[in-house]
């Protein structure tokens, strides 16, 4: 599943679908070891960390509400959105845990502040997925996308789209992602991993909470303290991150905008790059690890064993082989939008192709 350049890959769609159906055979054994599904009535709980990234409201929670449907028609989901405060989603795990959920599915929005909160459901015998972050604290499973690869893919993006190899001089800005995210650390040491040596790192930046205006203002320090002029790519490590760069950029009317990164597969960071302003996202199938999630919650629910579902271990800084399911990312440029986000049906062509961008987007190749 891993495109280790942004170019256009036919094998793209049969890789991810090849995944996903594969999780879906592996999750249904896992709820009866026959394939189909059971009367077994017990509540799930979601517990997702922000709303600032589309993905969680707009992908994630229905995902993962319509597959626990699928598999276990009798169970319920119970959801919180901490809205990136770690205090307010410690109250909302020991609320459900006290109203008796038999899981959790939980997004950290801090990995370290909610350690005890982990093992305040772990002493009450309810067992945690980790969702897409690692968490502190004793979980039972683990399902997300190797982070350090995404940073990889970031950063070759970076280098070729400013064409690579980089002469001596050239400078990046590096806008990384919430310094409280475990995967904020990993997308920086892959992109570091590339970039290091190749590029000079004029500025780099945190972004609390992924936020937009908190990338745009750092941003716009960038800019004033380096010159508009004197930018020849900034890697993002997200989307929204990446609306906030270049909102910054044309607020300071840099004419020619530099390569930016992005991850998430926003829509709207995708018309972006129909549009040539942003000029790569990484794309994670949020189905295969919603299905992944479901897949460990279920069986962990029913007292079972994680062995026919991890695919690998992972070690936390306080628990180890921890049993995971680690998903490729794929990078995503004009060139591959149809091979990846079209033919997997996470947009359809309409959906890209708004009125203002159909020139763009017939040069692109991207006509119903």
């Amino acid at each position: 599943m891993t495109c280790r350049r942004p170019c256009a890959t036919s094998r793209t769609r049969y890789v991810v679908g090849a995944l996903v159906a594969g999780l879906l055979a592996m999750s249904s054994f896992a709820c009866t070891g026959e394939g189909t599904t059971t009367t077994d009535s017990f509540t799930v709980g979601l517990l997702l960390p922000s709303r600032v990234v589309p993905r969680w409201e707009n992908a994630d929670k229905p995902l993962i509400e319509q597959r626990v449907k699928q598999l276990c028609p009798h169970c319920t989901v119970t959801y919180a959105n901490a809205d990136d405060d770690p205090t307010a989603q410690r109250q909302q795990t020991i609320a459900m845990i006290t109203k008796g959920v038999r899981v959790l599915i939980l997004g950290a929005t801090d990995n370290r502040a909610l350690r005890s909160t982990v093992q305040e459901a772990h002493n009450a015998g309810v067992p945690v997925v980790a969702y897409d972050r690692l968490a502190d604290g004793p979980v039972s499973g683990y399902v997300s996308f190797d982070g350090v690869k995404v940073g990889t893919l970031q950063g070759r993006a970076l280098l070729e789209a400013m064409h690579a190899p980089a002469e001596d001089g050239t400078t990046i800005v590096m806008m990384n992602g919430d310094p409280t995210s475990s995967n904020a650390a990993l997308y920086k040491r892959g992109a570091l991993s590339v970039l290091r040596g190749k590029v000079r790192i004029g500025r780099s930046y945190d972004t609390p909470g992924w936020s937009t205006d908190n990338a745009n203002a750092n941003m716009s320090a960038a800019v004033s303290a380096l010159g508009p002029g004197r930018i020849d790519g900034v890697l993002a490590a997200n989307d929204a991150i990446a609306a906030g760069v270049i909102s910054a950029l044309k607020t300071a009317h840099v004419r020619s905008l530099p390569p930016v990164t992005g991850q998430d597969a926003d829509l709207e960071a995708v018309r972006r790059i129909v549009n040539g302003e942003q000029s790569m996202t990484v794309y994670k199938s949020f189905r295969a690890e919603a299905e992944a999630a479901v897949a460990m919650a279920l069986a962990l629910g029913r007292g079972e064993r994680l062995n026919t579902i991890a695919t690998t271990t992972t070690d936390s800084p306080t628990t180890r082989r921890i049993p995971s399911v680690l998903l490729s990312p794929v990078a995503v440029t004009t060139a591959n939008i149809k091979q990846t986000l079209v033919e997997d049906g996470v947009y359809t062509v309409a959906q890209i192709c708004t009125p203002r961008l159909r020139a763009a987007c017939a040069k692109a190749g991207l006509t119903p």
